[in-house]
C-alpha cells in the first residue's frame, strides 16, 4: 500500500513537471510568434500601405496600377538612407521648390549599389516626402504624394512600376517607365510585400504546429 502511494505522488509529480514544461515552451513560441509578428508588420506596413494608395489614388483617376520594381525599391531605400540625417521643413520633400531638390555627389554610386546605371534611370522620377512620425499617419503619407505639386507625375500615363523605400521620417516614390531609359533594367521582381508576407504567414503556421503538437504530447 505504501510503495503504490509512493508511486503515485512519483507520477503526479512527474506530470506536472511535464505540465510546467509544456507551458514554458508554449510562453516561449507565443512570445516567438509575438515577435514576428511585430517584425514583419513593421517591415511592410507603411510602404505597403502607401502603395496600395497611390494605385487606388491612380485607378480613381482611371489610370492603371503601378507595378512593383524591385530596383526602383531598392534606389527608394538607399535615397531615404541618404535623407534620413535631414530635419523636415516647410521647404523639403514634397514641398521642395522645382529645381532645389537635394543632390547627391555619390548618385553614380548609389545606383551602382542597385545594379542601375544613368542610362536605364533617365525617365524615371525620385519623390521623397517627410512626414514626422509617418507610422502612425498614413493618410498623411498618401496625401504628401496624391495632393502636391508629386500627383502631376502620379497623373501621367507614361509611368508603369514604382518602387517604394523609407528610413526614419523620410519615405520615397521612385516611379519608372516601360523605356529603356526608365525601366531600371534587370527589375524583374514579383511583389516584395507578397513575399515578405509569405514568410510571415509561413512563421505564424510553423509556430502554431509547434504548440499544438508540445501541448498533446
Amino acid at each position: 500500500m505504501q510503495r503504490q502511494k509512493k508511486i503515485i505522488i512519483k507520477r503526479l509529480i512527474e506530470s506536472v513537471s511535464m505540465a510546467s514544461y509544456k507551458l514554458t515552451v508554449l510562453l516561449l513560441l507565443s512570445f516567438i510568434f509575438l515577435f514576428l509578428s511585430g517584425h514583419v508588420l513593421s517591415d511592410i506596413d507603411e510602404e505597403d500601405v502607401l502603395f496600395k494608395g497611390i494605385n487606388s489614388y491612380r485607378a480613381s483617376q482611371n489610370l492603371t496600377t503601378l507595378n512593383n520594381n524591385e530596383n526602383a525599391e531598392c534606389l527608394a531605400d538607399e535615397i531615404a538612407d541618404q535623407l534620413k540625417n535631414n530635419p523636415c521643413t516647410n521647404d523639403t520633400g514634397s514641398a521642395t521648390v522645382p529645381g532645389t531638390e537635394p543632390q547627391f555627389a555619390d548618385y553614380p554610386n548609389i545606383l551602382a549599389k542597385c545594379h542601375l546605371s544613368v542610362s536605364d534611370t533617365r525617365d524615371g522620377l525620385i519623390m521623397p516626402a517627410c512626414v514626422p512620425f509617418l507610422e502612425s499617419s498614413p493618410s498623411l503619407v498618401l496625401t504628401n504624394f496624391t495632393k502636391s505639386q508629386y500627383s502631376l507625375s502620379l497623373n501621367d500615363f507614361k509611368f508603369t512600376g514604382m518602387g517604394i523605400g523609407k528610413e526614419d521620417d523620410w519615405i520615397v516614390v521612385v516611379l519608372t517607365t516601360n523605356s529603356p531609359q526608365g525601366s531600371f533594367s534587370t527589375a524583374t521582381k514579383v511583389d516584395s510585400n507578397g513575399f515578405i508576407f509569405a514568410i510571415g504567414f509561413f512563421h505564424y503556421v510553423f509556430v502554431f504546429i509547434l504548440s499544438f503538437c508540445f501541448f498533446l504530447c
